[in-house]
């Protein structure tokens, strides 16, 4: 162990730590749920940090050798290499002032040991005066929990276009079988399967667009604000410089807050994003549901289509197979409208000039895209690539559909066609057959009628 010193006193520190007192006394405080803010954060503030000391130092208040060895500690720990030097749990200080200053100690022993100190040091870098010149938690960890859920929000659009595409593949495929739709789970009238398929596609298409757009606000940033965002103790020209280096290291579109008080009290922008999130996870879980019951029974159920399977299904009967990476898919759905709903209620938890839930609103709205993701490219990669049609199913079902006599209604009028209806459901002949042999219709024009059903009309 070694001796490190806060404003508080004296602390024990493990000797080969990175980090130094008010780490170690934080981590003893917020022993809570055992995991750490995500390290997508820490490495947000992390890429602000290092736009924060090529500013400071472009406007002659950080000198040339220490600017470069703050820079070069943030490279660092942007490697991914020093995760484990950021131990703080989730639920801790509520502006994120621990991980912050997690950080800090960690670039600031990390450059004074570039420069000859030792570990410990807090000279010549003090993570207080050196590397976090002109900054507060209140503005750097909500800006790096923007960069974080940002980055993570576009890595869902393009999972989401695995899996609309991996749809529209078998939309194709499935164009031309025919089944019954249904309406409040009652036979309703033609559909292709295809055309099912389809939608859930342009559901997808949708949702990717709602998250592009609800992302675009993240970019706004409000560092350079300080405590409260009138940018106290700091240059005019610090968040122009800030945000011009920053996007300079992340070839980025960010910008400065047009209001800096706003964006210090505010966490909208997380609750805007959020919210596309938790609509994206209502149609995945809508698909999820749809496809499982598509492949119900497979003997007793709809069995209309074929799931592959991935595991066996039980424990006790032998041969059973489960819709199990919709099941999947389906809880990680259920969390994220859980996690939203906390966003939501910690961004409307503010008081006056800042919102003190900030760890839980960055986390959650970042595990949500995280949870989507994996669960866009597992329902594509695990489920739809390898889906088959029952093509003969869907045609058996179809012919005895309640629905197929909609198609008759222009030719025959709905009171004729609802005597044919009763009279299929107390004989238990198709519709088909009825019509026939009625003498109503041709087989081909009973055909021909059926595939016009199904053609686009839009």
């Amino acid at each position: 162990m070694r001796t490190d010193h806060d404003s508080l006193g004296s602390r024990a520190v493990p000797a080969d730590a990175l980090y130094g007192a008010h780490t170690s006394r934080s981590v003893e405080s917020f022993r809570l749920s055992g995991s750490p803010l995500p390290i997508e954060i820490i490495h947000g503030m992390t890429l602000l940090k290092l736009a924060c000391a090529q500013a400071n130092a472009e406007l002659g208040r950080l000198p040339t050798n220490k600017e470069q060895a703050i820079a070069d500690a943030c490279r660092t720990v942007l490697s991914g290499r020093l995760d484990d030097e950021f131990p703080i749990d989730l639920y801790q200080a509520g502006s994120g002032t621990s991980s912050h200053m997690n950080l800090n100690e960690v670039l600031a022993h990390l450059a004074n040991e570039a420069m000859g100190g030792q570990r410990g040091d807090k000279a010549p870098v003090h993570p207080n005066d050196d590397v976090n010149m002109g900054q507060s938690t209140n503005n750097v960890f909500p800006s790096g929990a923007k960069i974080a859920v940002l980055g993570q929000a576009l890595l869902l659009v393009d999972a989401l276009a695995v899996l609309e595409k991996a749809l529209r593949a078998k939309a194709a495929e499935f164009a031309t079988v025919l089944k019954t739709g249904r309406t409040h789970l009652q036979d309703a009238v033609p559909i292709s399967l295809g055309q099912e398929f389809g939608a859930w596609a342009h559901a997808l298409r949708c949702a990717a667009s709602r998250i592009r757009e609800t992302a675009e606000p993240l970019k706004e940033l409000g560092i350079g604000g300080n405590a409260v965002g009138t940018g106290i103790n700091t240059p005019s020209a610090f968040r122009s410089h800030i945000i011009a280096a920053l996007n300079s290291a992340t070839d980025g579109t960010f910008r400065s807050a047009r209001d800096g008080v706003y964006t210090t009290q505010f966490m909208t922008d997380f609750a805007h994003v959020s919210a596309a999130f938790r609509s994206c996870a209502l149609d995945l879980q809508q698909i999820a549901n749809n496809l499982r019951l598509l492949a119900s029974g497979p003997n007793t159920g709809l069995g209309e289509i074929h799931l592959p399977p991935v595991e066996p299904g039980s424990s006790i009967m032998p041969g059973k197979v489960n819709p199990s990476i919709c099941e999947a898919v389906n809880m990680v759905c259920i969390q994220v409208q859980g996690l939203d709903h906390a966003v939501a209620v910690a961004c409307g938890a503010g008081q006056l000039e800042l919102n003190t839930h900030m760890p839980l609103i960055g986390a959650n709205t970042l595990q949500e895209a995280k949870l989507l993701s994996a669960a866009a490219r597992i329902l594509a990669e695990n489920c739809i690539v390898g889906l088959l049609a029952n093509a003969a199913t869907c045609r058996h079902n179809l012919e005895r559909s309640a629905g197929l006599a909609t198609l008759l209604n222009p030719q025959l009028g709905y009171d004729r066609v609802a005597q044919l209806v009763t009279e299929g459901l107390a004989t238990g002949k198709p519709l088909r057959e009825l019509v026939i042999e009625k003498g109503l219709m041709t087989e081909a024009e009973y055909d021909q009628r059926l595939a016009a059903s199904t053609a686009p009309n839009l």
